[in-house]
């Protein structure tokens, strides 16, 4: 009876708590920057505490039990930087709710996965901080968060972040106002709230700069100096708040040969990450490549950095061939082809929208063949490498 008397009590406050939140947010408005959006941020961790402690039978508990041989690296980013073990990790675009979709595809691969991976972008929007709910939530459940931050510039506020000349044109020469310290404000406030997570994690910042297409911090608005000015100015402005608990990953885009002089130096780089992406016969541009065509081709260069490299996004559509083989073939030899690879990242993405007018869907989750390819050649890895990927 106390037991009860306890959820339920428990759980209205929970409920209390959340209310107080939104009340607060709505009552501030636009006046809720600084002091009072902390209060809130961290009113809200609380709630999401106490929610994590009142339900019964968490299945979090249970899952990061499975994961207590990464203990050690995902809570020593020292190890985070140099494991002796190949990692393996997942990007679903299903998880900002809850990381069930996670977890389906976990028991359908027969692993866990350490690393847990999601995009978001700059700006002033309240979600636009460091996501502390998200990264909690990555820990609890056992693994370490990987977080590709993008540096769109168009959702600050212009009333903070004045811009010089038309809105429209805030993301030309972007990189050189990041060096220029415009937004130190922001990049300060997201290094505090990244050292008072207090675990590491991965902070994959300004993805395939060198890409010339897709993304505003690309070529076509900023010069190479500027990109690697920008980093500079980032990862030095997070050591001053003692954010060291983040890992820097550099990743450009292999099928762009000019990544060689977007390289910020040895003392601003942790990680080295490569996409790795088979678009097959989907477009007009496009053709079915292999994984060493796209991968293997760099990875001699790549592994001359001497830090651990990622596989950030490794994926392939099914049109043009057969794509079950071709993960079989990537993945199967992976730690002897391909020894200074340390972690690869599956693409599971079921919306992607970045490349072609039409989504594309680079899912897995209910792919049999595919599935099946990934947990054998995976399995092949243990007895050469010790690694408890499965």
């Amino acid at each position: 009876m106390k037991t009860i008397a306890y959820r339920a009590s428990a759980t209205l406050l929970v409920i209390l708590l959340g209310l107080g939140v939104f009340s607060l947010l709505v009552f501030a408005g636009s006046k809720s920057r600084g002091p009072l959006e902390d209060l809130a941020s961290g009113v809200a961790s609380k709630v999401a505490y106490l929610e994590k402690s009142m339900a019964g039978g968490d299945s979090r508990t249970g899952r990061a039990a499975s994961l207590q041989w990464f203990d050690r690296y995902r809570t020593q980013t020292k190890l985070l930087n140099a494991p002796d073990t190949l990692l393996t990790g997942v990007y679903d675009n299903n998880t900002e709710e809850s990381y069930e979709s996670v977890t389906t595809l976990e028991d359908s691969l027969g692993m866990k996965l350490p690393i847990i991976h999601f995009y978001t972008a700059w700006g002033s929007r309240k979600d636009q901080g460091f996501p502390q709910l998200r990264a909690q939530t990555i820990s609890d459940l056992g693994s370490v968060p990987m977080i590709t931050w993008e540096p769109w510039l168009n959702d600050f506020d212009p009333a903070v972040y004045p811009v010089v000349g038309k809105p429209s044109q805030v993301n030309e020469n972007g990189l050189k106002a990041i060096a220029a310290g415009k937004y130190d404000a922001y990049i300060d406030k997201w290094a505090r709230d990244a050292k008072a997570f207090g675990k590491p994690f991965f902070l994959r910042f300004g993805h395939e700069m060198n890409d010339p297409y897709r993304y505003p911090w690309g070529p076509q608005n900023n010069k190479p100096a500027d990109f690697i000015a920008a980093w500079r100015h980032v990862v030095t402005r997070f050591r001053l708040q003692g954010a060291t608990n983040a890992s820097w990953v550099w990743s450009p885009h292999p099928a762009y040969t000019t990544y060689r002089e977007f390289y910020p130096g040895a003392a601003y780089v942790n990680w080295v990450g490569i996409t790795t992406l088979n678009y097959g016969t989907v477009a007009p541009w496009s053709k079915w490549y292999t994984f060493d065509e796209i991968f293997g081709k760099a990875y001699a260069e790549f592994s001359l950095y001497g830090k651990p490299l990622m596989i950030s996004e490794i994926g392939s559509l099914g049109v043009g061939g057969n794509k079950a083989q071709w993960f079989k073939d990537a993945l199967a030899s992976m730690p002897f082809k391909y020894p200074a690879v340390k972690a690869v990242v599956l693409f599971n993405n079921s919306n992607d929208v970045s490349t072609t007018y039409k989504a594309l869907d680079w899912s897995i989750t209910f792919d049999k063949p595919v599935l099946t390819a990934i947990r054998e050649a995976v399995g092949g890895w243990h007895p050469a490498t010790g690694s408890p990927a499965l």
